[in-house]
């Protein structure tokens, strides 16, 4: 019973379903103020309380879950999605002139922490949720260019593949029909680590300022606006810190469970 990978899939689709749920329905207008309830603990009338303006913090929970993930969703697309066939072409041409440009080219990115990138890219282009997507995007890819190259390599050098090659299969035809399947296990545990990092850096950026906008609930956006609050309504800033754990954790426990059940010698020593 691999209980990791469960209780990560629990945590994960509670999040996923509150984001889901958030489309049809909240108990309250997350943009209705009633400064008469402000600061109210958990109640029957409010779950989780309301913040400084009386709002319900269980409506704005749902929302925030849904900008978090929708951002962190979209910029996993784009990073697998320019990421993996870098690396496949890179895989493909390794030790020419090709691969050589595409490694330097994520060890350039790579030199930066990935947050420092994402609130310069933010800070130039605007505070959006679309521009925090860009940022955390761009630093996906070469995130899942040197994944994909490093899972590639090794089969490229097999029997069935040199086969290929005899036959007259061109390297994007092997890549695509041989590489790619081959590596896609290895794609999946990343992409859900790297959907965990996303929703951390989205609400980092939202944090400071340069994440989803007012009046588009962020989970990174509740905390800096409750931080002077935590000793006078501690849930304040409990709740959206505690949603933004263990969403991450969640993800984390999941890509760790899939590794170990998409991986076969794992299998093979179990």
């Amino acid at each position: 019973m691999r209980w990791g990978l469960i209780l990560g899939t629990v945590l994960a689709g509670a999040a996923l379903l509150a984001a889901a749920l958030s489309l049809v329905w909240t108990p309250y207008d997350v943009t209705a103020m009633a400064i008469s309830d402000k600061l109210q603990p958990p109640s029957a009338a409010h779950w989780m309380g309301t913040d400084h303006f009386g709002r319900d913090i269980l409506s704005m929970i749902m929302v925030g879950a849904r900008t978090s993930i929708a951002v962190a969703l979209v910029a996993v697309g784009i990073g697998m999605g320019l990421g993996v066939p870098l690396g496949l072409v890179a895989a493909a041409n390794r030790g020419g002139w090709l691969d050589e440009v595409v490694m330097r080219g994520n060890d350039l990115i790579f030199a930066f922490p990935s947050l420092v990138i994402a609130i310069l890219i933010t800070a130039v282009l605007g505070p959006s949720a679309v521009n925090a997507i860009i940022a955390i995007g761009i630093f996906n890819i070469p995130v899942f260019a040197r994944v994909t190259r490093g899972g590639a390599l090794p089969i490229w050098t097999l029997d069935y593949i040199r086969a290929a090659e005899v036959a007259g299969k061109g390297a994007t035809r092997i890549s695509v029909e041989h590489i790619l399947p081959n590596t896609a296990n290895l794609l999946i545990v990343q992409g859900t680590i790297q959907f965990s990092l996303g929703i951390l850096a989205e609400a980092g950026l939202s944090y400071v300022g340069l994440g989803a906008q007012p009046p588009t609930p962020s989970w990174g956006r509740m905390l800096a606006e409750a931080q002077t609050m935590v000793t006078i309504a501690p849930h304040v800033a409990l709740i959206p810190g505690l949603c933004i754990v263990l969403t991450v954790l969640g993800l984390n426990l999941l890509g760790d469970g899939l590794r170990d059940a998409l991986d076969p010698r794992q299998r093979v020593m179990r």
